[in-house]
């Protein structure tokens, strides 16, 4: 992370182990929390800010402490996902209370689309939607609060339909050529990006179609009530989807997140009120008991409210622990230790799955660790393509199965739009854990590497 490197780095009493204590902490409380099936992410608040103050507490310099929190809070990356969570809360929140989740239910009815074929067919169609736009959080952003509800009136259990929209999720994110995860692992390793995509079909597609099976087969629920009740008139709802659509068009022509989610909800205020399923009192209205503004604009910010608080602080304490050099050490000794090619590989693993865990992003951990994967797999003639593969594959499996990172986080959040609808709001533990597809790319990347599967020759690369 090149702005943890430049700055001046921060030491904790008791070395490492002491900047790595507040982050156990908050692992071990945040997991207790999510087994006890913690409400939302307002419940993890407590937790950070009682790691953030071990944190403080065994740091030497606490004001060069504080300001590296703050620097940590103030990334660009970080903004993003805030106004993200509320602009999409907004939009989701449009789109809920226009009818579109009882239209999408009275369609799959008659389609027959219930139980494990639809947990199935909400894992393709995140998939799709994911591969084309190249993003896993805004494919969870616009598809989870649309598909979950839905499932509650077509008998598809919440936690494996809630692990489909994950899974699809990221596996169309990892196959995409314009994620950012597969740009930067080929980016790192020179590599051109068709190549890198081309041969990373064999480490994902296997885990893939395990997935599908299981949602296909385990996805039955039992329903929170009969699909032939919102049958009928709430199909009139359906030309809302053309805001959802819109926002996925502009992704798909590489147009900003913000953007696409402000287009979103202005054509959702039009078609809303345009066709007759919202008013403009809807929108916002003033109660005058209470004193307070109140509507579906209102009510969708503060959707958001929850998971920025959250990520705010998480992303402060996770800077305490970049900015103490880890990465740069566990890199040193990888380089004493790795003395054969699956040696070598082992080590890539492990450096890009330590930089992940402790920074909880994919793509600050692949710019910290490529360097040293690219050094270290042409010491032992791994192709480009390879290396970029051990670090793409790597970083799809544990944000999208831990219940402390983005992805598991937002679609617990995701989640909180199913109670009108009979389905219960999950822990990022619960969908974690139903992530079929990066428990088995999990699988994949051990046994790749154990076996030397799809390890090819010298690839030819370019200057990076």
């Amino acid at each position: 992370m090149s702005e943890g490197s430049a700055s001046p780095r921060l030491s904790f009493h008791g070395g490492i182990l002491g900047a790595v204590v507040p982050a156990i902490v908050f692992f071990a409380g945040v997991t207790a929390l999510a087994l006890q099936g913690a409400p939302d992410e307002r419940g993890f608040w407590p937790i950070v800010l009682l790691a953030l103050g071990v944190s403080v507490l065994l740091a030497r310099d606490r004001t060069l402490w504080s300001e590296t929190v703050i620097r940590s809070m103030s990334q660009e990356i970080v903004a993003l996902m805030v106004l993200a969570w509320l602009f999409s809360g907004v939009l989701a929140e449009l789109l809920r209370a226009a009818g579109l989740i009882q239209a999408l239910v009275s369609a799959g009815s008659r389609l027959g689309l219930e139980g494990g074929g639809f947990a199935a067919l909400s894992f393709v169609i995140c998939s799709l939607v994911a591969t084309a736009t190249g993003t896993s959080f805004g494919t969870i952003l616009v598809c989870g609060p649309l598909l979950y509800p839905a499932g509650g009136s077509l008998a598809a259990d919440p936690h494996w339909l809630a692990g489909a929209i994950l899974a699809g999720s990221t596996f169309g994110d990892s196959i995409s050529p314009i994620s950012d995860t597969t740009i930067a692992s080929a980016g790192t390793q020179g590599a051109d990006i068709g190549g890198v995509v081309r041969s990373r079909f064999g480490y994902v597609f296997p885990p893939a179609l395990l997935a599908l099976i299981v949602y296909l087969i385990l996805g039955h629920g039992e329903g929170s009530g009969s699909p032939a009740t919102t049958a009928g008139g709430s199909l009139r709802s359906l030309p809302m989807l053309i805001a959802p659509v819109a926002v996925l068009s502009l992704l798909l022509r590489k147009k900003h997140l913000l953007e696409g989610l402000l287009v979103g909800i202005m054509l959702a205020v039009i078609l809303g009120l345009g066709f007759g399923l919202l008013s403009p009192s809807d929108l916002l209205f003033i109660d005058r008991e209470s004193f307070v503004a109140r509507g579906l604009i209102l009510k969708g910010l503060e959707r958001g409210v929850g998971v920025s608080i959250f990520t705010l602080l998480l992303m402060g304490l996770v800077g305490t622990l970049v900015a103490t050099g880890l990465q740069d050490g566990l890199a040193d000794l990888a380089r004493r230790k790795a003395h054969t090619t699956r040696a070598a590989e082992a080590w890539i693993v492990i450096a890009v799955s330590v930089a992940v865990l402790f920074t909880t992003h994919s793509v600050v951990a692949m710019l910290a660790i490529g360097a040293f994967a690219k050094e270290t797999g042409q010491r032992f003639g791994l192709s480009a393509y390879r290396r970029a593969n051990l670090l793409d594959v790597t970083v799809c499996t544990y944000p999208f199965l831990l219940p402390y990172f983005l992805p598991t986080i937002l679609m617990s959040s995701a989640t909180g739009s199913g109670g009108d609808f009979g389905m219960p709001r999950l822990s990022p533990l619960d969908v974690g854990l139903f992530n079929v597809y990066s428990w088995g790319l999990l699988a994949m990347i051990g046994f790749a590497v154990a076996s030397g599967y799809l390890r090819g020759p010298l690839a030819q690369e370019k200057n990076p």
